[in-house]
């Protein structure tokens, strides 16, 4: 096991999500130890640490002299290909297993894709509730519906008992650990302590327990709701435990299910929740193998503009950006409306490049690795990919965040105002990337009613939303 620079580097991953790592790493190492395994560990600090996989691989061919490379495929492309060398370099068998903390292989994955002329999300799901007999009545949905989404847009109050997710105190691995991140990555994104996230899979299924008990009721019912003060809501913040291998994604949606038939939770809770990790998780694993390495280089609408400086301060007065890119600096989290709706939304319609959104996606979340962030980031958010993953793009004006949130009471920005001094600016941003990208999107059925709509504006009401929009823009 290696700990390198360059994986910690490559982009500037947030404090928290690197000492996350590297303190799982070290407790998963212990664990080994006891379980009687000789485990050949190097430190980020070790002396002769060349700093990446490659470098690290030969150092520990020519230090143990194996007959045979074993590893797990990873997560991203480029180290996929890195492994790919090492046989020739080094003149020794090179096996790459297949990662079965998912329950698709690429191959079905290739298989259900084949043919397809929409790779649609909802169709793949159903094949994984069959697959799995999650939530299944016979070869019939439990409920009689497969999708109960609808349910599940509700905004919330605050409330004085909200569930928090469990907080772990860290220990000397851990405090080692943060020493080290502190010292070596003080220029990175995000605040390092408090730090709370739980390292083993023991603290990991406690945390699991705890959701269950406390938030999975009601995680349904506003799982796309924003409130200000309030980080997390009823969410779980299990993808972190989850991609990282300390909770098995099966295991993870049977609890849920079976929470469900005790009574504990309503079937649009669970269902909404199953449906995130065997049905979105899955499918967007699926789409990243299946599209790279050319994926990484979409950009459907040829954004060019640079991501605003405010992605790395917060320092910006829309009230939803603030808190969204606050949490994200103090927590290395946000939940999936505030990175589709608030950061991702602003990104798309301002026109920033897609490569820029999807780097600062990836270094900024503790979950994120490449294939989960990418296909997430260019393809859904910034809809890069012109409609492989998403029907339409994700954008909206102010009055989604309105709706969703109680950020716009508190906002410099008038959200009912629609253009000029003081107007929010998602609205006039809204209005104006339709306009220039109309040539791409007017064929679209799903946006032909917000043509019909900017078409029979006045040509004056027209250009006071390009006239507002190009002063948003200019002052980024």
């Amino acid at each position: 096991m290696v700990e390198v620079q360059e994986e910690a580097t490559y982009v500037r991953h947030h404090k928290k999500k690197i000492a996350f790592l590297f303190s799982t790493m070290r407790h998963f190492a212990e664990e080994l130890r006891t379980l009687g395994w000789s485990v050949d560990y190097v430190t980020l600090d070790a002396p002769e640490n060349s700093g990446g996989f490659t470098g690290e691989i030969e150092r520990a061919v020519k230090r143990l002299r194996p007959d045979k490379i074993l590893v797990t495929e990873p997560g991203e492309w480029r180290v996929r290909e890195a492994m790919e060398t090492w046989e020739q370099a080094f003149n020794i068998p090179v096996e790459i297993l297949e990662d079965d903390r998912f329950i698709a292989a690429h191959s079905e994955f290739r298989s259900w894709a084949e043919g397809r002329k929409q790779l649609r999300m909802e169709y793949f799901y159903r094949e994984m509730r069959r697959k799995t007999g999650l939530l299944m009545d016979g070869d019939q949905p439990e409920g009689g519906k497969w999708n109960f989404d609808a349910e599940n847009r509700k905004p919330a109050k605050a409330d004085l008992f909200m569930p928090t997710p469990l907080r772990t105190e860290p220990d000397e691995i851990t405090e080692n650990v943060l020493a080290l991140v502190a010292s070596r990555f003080d220029n990175h994104f995000g605040d390092l302590t408090p730090f709370w996230f739980g390292v083993t899979r023991a603290e990991a299924e406690a945390a699991l327990d705890q959701f269950i008990e406390t938030a999975l009721a009601k995680f349904g019912d506003y799982q796309d709701a924003m409130l200000e003060g309030e980080k997390f809501l009823y969410h779980s913040l299990l993808s972190l435990y989850i991609n990282a291998g300390l909770l098995d994604p099966l295991v993870v949606c049977q609890r849920v299910e079976a929470a469900y038939k005790s009574g504990a939770a309503p079937l649009n809770a669970a269902e909404g929740f199953i449906r995130q990790i065997i049905g979105w998780r899955e499918y967007v694993r699926g789409i990243y193998w299946l599209k790279m390495p050319d994926y990484v280089d979409e950009n459907f609408f040829g954004n060019t503009r640079a991501l605003p400086d405010f992605y790395w301060t917060g320092e910006t007065d829309m009230a939803c950006l603030r808190a969204a890119i606050t949490q994200t600096k103090e927590e290395a989290y946000a939940h999936h409306i505030q990175r589709l709706m608030v950061t991702g939304n602003f990104a798309l319609l301002a026109g920033v490049d897609p490569k820029q959104v999807h780097e600062w996606y990836l270094a900024v979340y503790a979950d994120a690795y490449e294939w989960v962030e990418l296909p997430n980031t260019l393809g859904m958010s910034q809809f890069g990919d012109g409609g492989v993953l998403g029907s339409k793009p994700y954008a909206a004006s102010g009055n989604y965040i309105h709706k969703m949130s109680d950020h716009c009471k508190g906002c410099k920005f008038d959200v009912k105002q629609k253009t000029g001094h003081g107007a929010c600016p998602f609205n006039p941003l809204y209005w104006d990337f339709l306009h220039r990208n109309r040539d791409k999107l007017a064929g679209n059925p799903r946006m032909a009613q917000m043509y019909r709509t900017w078409d029979r504006m006045s040509e004056d009401k027209q250009r006071d939303y390009l006239e507002s929009a190009a002063n948003v823009l200019a002052s980024l």
